[in-house]
This record gives structure tokens, sequence and C-alpha cells, in this order.
């Protein structure tokens, strides 16, 4: 239990496609307990957390937040986030621009602290100054670059390359008392599914507590590929049910009705201009509820009811998959077994399209990006060179000592000798480095 005098600090975990996780637990928060949002010292976040954390801070909309659309452009091919015309990092910058308002990095200021990998020494580093919307958003799509999977070159901050945030520290002040952490998988965390309580193993993965068990197996396949829509409604409804069953634990929820409950037990005359405006909003929510109820989406009635209206709104337009004869046509096992059949075909096809529009998008930044591969090959060269020089001055020097062309008794002969041939390799090594490294100056 964290000191409420002291202050305290909320964590979101790095998850992937399981960031719909922390859109439940970070709205049921807003909302049942504002006070620990609004009063926090700081935000942390890696990943997917902090993409949930700066929509909660920078005065985005959980409902609006990007993380749905991922999953749902994922799922659109065959062979889902692999495809290669499937690019998950434009989605997040799309979404981020979109999303978040102008002033985000004001109302960020201190406050958001987002978890970094700096790729040249692979140290953590946690980012909570900006000074524009597009420094939170390039900072955020460094927390959430990871390696091979998103791309071969890593994205800059400050002119610093990063990668994802949760390869050094997936989950920012774990280990503080005062800190709220929030994780989609069952372990130590305040704020996580419910583990076996009979299963004691665990591990910790970059400062994330992971409860060795089939379900936290199954999320770890989730993350890296997303799953249908239903199966993202429940992920969000138990982001929601555990950080409610966590503030009635520690007693940090408002004992306020419902608004539905408010809205029956309202008496309408009498009221002043204040007044009549608050109950019209929840008179919109509760119009907004019935509209729900009203139309059909892939959800449980459980899930349903459960959450509030507003998330059930982004929930369900970003759940709902294309109507329509073509749309229906293309769901039918046949015609999923011909899309599979053909693929060999297709799949060139659309990879040298993808291929020829990363290049456009990658046009403005090619003089950077060569600039830093040439000088990560000289590095990778000039540590070869380092330790072939060890291993000639620990190996050679002894072998070629003891061995007949220098016997023991011609010692001073022996070591001008070894010298004069350190030196010719020594030469050869420069006009060899010469020539590799010449073609990437040109």
């Amino acid at each position: 239990m964290f000191d409420r005098e002291r202050g305290w600090s909320v964590s979101f975990a790095g998850c992937g496609f399981l960031g719909v996780y922390h859109i439940g637990a970070a709205t049921c928060l807003q909302e049942r307990a504002p006070h620990l949002i609004r009063d926090a010292r700081q935000i942390f976040g890696a990943s997917a957390g902090a993409l949930a954390g700066a929509v909660l801070v920078g005065g985005g909309s959980l409902g609006a937040s990007p993380r749905p659309s991922p999953s749902k452009e994922a799922r659109k091919r065959s062979l889902g986030p692999l495809h290669p015309s499937f690019n998950v990092i434009k989605i997040i910058r799309d979404g981020l621009f979109k999303n978040l308002p102008e002033n985000t990095h004001q109302l960020s200021a201190g406050k958001l602290c987002i978890s970094l990998t700096r790729v040249s020494d692979g140290k953590n580093v946690l980012v909570s100054n900006f000074n524009s919307k597009e420094e939170i958003v390039q900072a955020l799509i460094c927390s959430s670059f990871v390696p091979i999977y998103c791309g071969l070159i890593p994205p800059s901050f400050r002119g610093v390359r990063y990668v994802d945030g949760g390869i050094s520290d997936n989950l920012p002040q774990y280990e503080s008392k005062n800190t709220i952490t929030i994780s989609p998988f069952s372990g130590e965390c305040d704020i996580c599914p419910k583990g076996n309580s009979a299963n004691f193993h665990e591990m910790n993965v970059t400062n994330t507590s992971i409860q060795f068990s089939l379900g936290n197996l199954y999320r770890l396949t989730q993350a890296l590929f997303p799953p249908e829509p239903k199966v993202l409604g429940e992920i969000c409804e138990q982001g929601y049910s555990d950080a409610l069953r966590f503030l009635k634990e520690n007693g940090m929820l408002n004992l306020f009705k419902n608004p539905q409950e408010l809205i029956e037990d309202t008496d309408f005359t009498n009221k002043t201009i204040p007044e009549r405006k608050g109950t019209e909003e929840m008179l919109k929510t509760k119009m907004l509820s019935n509209q729900l109820k009203l139309n059909t989406w892939p959800l449980d009635e459980r899930i349903f009811e459960h959450l509030p209206p507003r998330l059930r709104k982004a929930l369900q337009e970003a759940c709902k998959e294309k109507s329509g004869f073509y749309a229906q046509l293309s769901k039918l096992l046949p015609m999923r077994v011909m899309s599979y059949l053909i693929l060999p075909y297709t799949l060139p096809v659309e990879s040298a399209y993808s291929v020829a529009l990363r290049l456009v998008d990658w046009f403005p930044d090619i003089p950077d990006d060569f600039q830093w591969m040439q000088g990560q090959l000289r590095r990778i060269v000039s540590t070869v060179y380092s330790r072939l020089r060890q291993l000639q001055q620990g190996l050679l020097v002894p072998i070629f000592l003891d061995s007949p062309l220098f016997p023991a008794s011609s010692t001073p002969a022996s070591f001008f000798s070894v010298f004069s041939l350190l030196l010719k390799m020594d030469s050869i090594r420069k006009n060899s480095f010469n020539i590799l490294i010449s073609p990437v100056l040109w």
C-alpha cells in the first residue's frame, strides 16, 4: 500500500497489442478515482504503456486511443503484422497526431515520463520534458519501435537513436512503493489479471513481474499478434474490472452513484442553470447507452454492461467490421483458403508496392540514416580490428617466439622480426580498411 501523504506515481507496462488493457484500466481510474491521475506526481510508461499515459496526461481521449487501430489494420492482412505492407509505426504516428491536442507538450511537461532504450549503449533513458507536440510523438515512436519487428533503422529523438523502452525497463519505478503499477500480465503488479494463487513461480522481465502460467504465455503471443475483436473487448473489460477491484480493496473508490442512477433519482423541477446543464449531460450519456444497446456488435452482453458508454462506443467503432456482399464473401472458408493459395503470387507485388511507399516516406531521413549507418559500420570495423590486434599480441607473438624460425638463442633478432611483421600487418590493415570504407564515404 503506498503512502498518500508522500505522493504517488502511476506506471504502465509495455505490452504491444495488449495496450487495450491499459485503456480499460485508465478509464476506470479516470472515472472512479480521478484524483489518482490528476494528483499523481508522474505518469510513467514504456511502449504501449507510454501511449496510454500520453493520451491520459496530454489531453487526448482514451476512447480514441490509437491502440485498437493497429490491431484492426493487422487483422486485415493474410499474414497479420508480418505482412510487408503493415507499417505499425506510421499507424501509431498518424493516430497520435490526430488524437493529441496541439498543447499536449505543455500538459505533459514534467508529468509524463517515457521509457526509451538508447541504441549506442543499451541503457534506459526516461524523458519527461518536451518542447513541442512533434517531440512527444517522436519520443513515443522511439519507445514503441521493436527492432526487426518494426524495421531495421531505429528512429531518433533529439539526434540520438532509441528503440523500445521495454527492452531496458518495461515498467519504470516498479520497485518504488509509491507507484501504482499496471500490467496486462498476471504477477505482482497492483493492477493486473488475477493469476493462480497456487503458482508461486514468476520471472522478472526487464523490471516486470510475470507469473509462469499458460494464461501469460497466451498473452505474450497476443502482444505480438493481435486477437479478434471479441477478445480485444474482453481484455479491455478485464483492465476496467481489475482497476475497479484495486480501488475497492484500497478504499479509494469514490462513493458516488452511477450516472444512470443519478438520472433516475433526479428531480428536474426547481433546478438552476448549472444543474440543468449537468442533468443534460447525464441525459446524453443515457441516450448514448440506449443507442449502443440497439446497435449490434461482436462483444458479449456481460462485457457490454460493465463498461462505461464512451468506452463502449470507442470499442464498438474499433471492432466494427466492413459489411456488404464482398466482406461476407471474403469471410467464407473457401475464399480464405484461396487467398492463402495465391499468396505466393500476390505477395511479391504487394511487397514491391509497400517498399516503394516506404522509400518515399524514408526519403527526407535518408541523409541522417546513412550517416548513422556509416558510423555504425566504422564502429564495427574498429571493434573487429581491436579484437584481432589483441589476438595478435596475445597469441601470435608467443607462437612466433617458440617457432623454429625464431629460436630462443636469437631473442633480440626475434623481437625485431616480430615487430617488423606487426608493422607490415598494420599497414595491410589500414589499406584494407580504406578500401572497405571508401564506397560508404562516397
